[in-house]
């Protein structure tokens, strides 16, 4: 767990270096409710404190919420996000081990689909030489009091990120070479979500290099969404999105590495974990394209998770002697 927090520091130090102080505010609101929620699950239930306070199971959960949500999203987000997590997903199914679903990403859906317009307050990338970057102060007085500092309105500050404006202009007409002539777009994802994605990558392949996660699952989910995006790529660029571009939007790049290789929630044999990211991928796509949310990882995560135990039970490696299984 350690390792894991500490692969994620690139990416979050990317985080904050575009979108101000606010992200590291909803880190340090979801590891403190984690932790509380946490130790009172613990209490009714009846089993001791030690190990599982420290274990930085939580933690893990907390940070990769809270990675999830808008810098500036008000605090009971975090609560209402970590009750989910912690008391809902994990304990509730027995604790550590235990949990069916992935904490992290049930903790992300319930405040997605229930605060829709909370969870969707993004600010435009900004670096802290620019004067539309939004410092300590102004994000404290956005989080804690629900508004945006005096002087500033929310107009000002959100703006769509790169998945939501190529939906929304894809459907008024425009193809992706115009839609890509806003600013809002960098070379491959949107502008500062790229280099986001890039340190998360530097942090997946820390984990990769120390054997803590597997490398089907990564491979399979990022591999599955080149593969499938190529071919409509070639047929129209106009209207179906350069490969790299679904990459490097969003959050697939963290879920790859990060949240679809939890060992609890995920596939547990080697064919399954390729199955498990080829899944992940696939739906991912699917929403983006279909759903009502520009992107759709932390649904395919949750979907893929329901089905990992049929999956390991029909990729287990035969026993040597072993008959066929029908």
């Amino acid at each position: 767990m350690a390792l894991v927090l500490l692969a994620l520091v690139p990416g979050i130090a990317a985080h904050v270096w575009f979108f101000g102080p606010g992200v590291l505010i909803q880190i340090a609101l979801a590891t403190g409710f984690a932790l509380g929620i946490e130790s009172a699950m613990l209490r009714l239930r009846g089993q001791s404190q030690q190990p599982f306070i420290s274990d930085l199971s939580a933690p893990v959960t907390a940070v990769l919420f809270a990675l999830c949500l808008p810098p500036l999203a008000p605090w009971w987000i975090a609560l209402i996000g970590m009750v989910a997590a912690i008391a809902v997903a994990k304990h509730l199914y027995g604790g550590l081990g235990y949990n069916l679903f992935n904490p992290a990403m049930v903790g992300y859906a319930v405040v997605l689909i229930a605060f829709p317009l909370e969870a969707s307050r993004w600010l435009a990338p900004a670096s802290p030489f620019s004067d539309a970057y939004t410092g300590l102060g102004a994000s404290l007085h956005a989080v804690f009091l629900g508004a945006p500092a005096a002087g500033m309105e929310w107009d000002a500050l959100v703006q769509a990120t790169p998945l939501e404006t190529i939906r929304a202009q894809a459907s008024a007409g425009e193809t992706l070479a115009e839609i890509r002539e806003n600013p809002l777009f960098g070379d491959f994802g949107g502008r500062g979500w790229e280099w986001i994605a890039n340190f998360y990558a530097l942090g997946g392949f820390f984990l990769l290099w120390m054997r803590i996660i597997p490398w089907q699952i990564p491979f399979a989910t990022l591999g599955s969404v080149v593969l499938i995006t190529v071919p409509f790529w070639m047929l129209d660029a106009d209207i179906h999105p350069f490969p790299l571009q679904h990459v490097f939007s969003g959050a697939l790049v963290l879920a790859a590495f990060f949240i679809a290789t939890d060992p609890v929630s995920g596939c547990t044999t080697p064919r399954g974990r390729l199955i498990f990211g080829l899944g992940v991928g696939l739906i991912t796509l699917s929403v983006r394209r279909w759903g009502a949310y520009p992107d759709g990882v932390a649904f395919a995560i949750l979907l893929m998770n329901a089905a990992a135990p049929w999956i390991d039970l029909h990729t287990r490696p035969r026993i040597y002697g072993e008959g066929r299984r029908r």
